[in-house]
């Protein structure tokens, strides 16, 4: 199984919603705000290094701005 996601108008994404329906797929609405906490995760996973930080280091980076 795999998903797609389109981000169109709302009257495509009501074309779009009845096609996937007939062809027997799911289909789940999703809001801007939920898109960008989906685009924010798959940006965090991309640059995700697996190094671990003291906790010094990041108030010191967080002063300096």
């Amino acid at each position: 199984m795999s998903t797609i996601l389109i981000k169109s108008n709302k009257e495509n994404n009501k074309i779009l919603a009845s096609l996937a329906k007939k062809l027997g797929g799911n289909v789940i609405n999703v809001n801007d705000s939920q898109f960008e906490d989906l685009m924010l995760g798959k940006f965090m996973d991309s640059v995700k290094t697996g190094e671990t930080v003291s906790k010094n280091i990041i108030m010191n980076k967080l002063k300096v701005k």
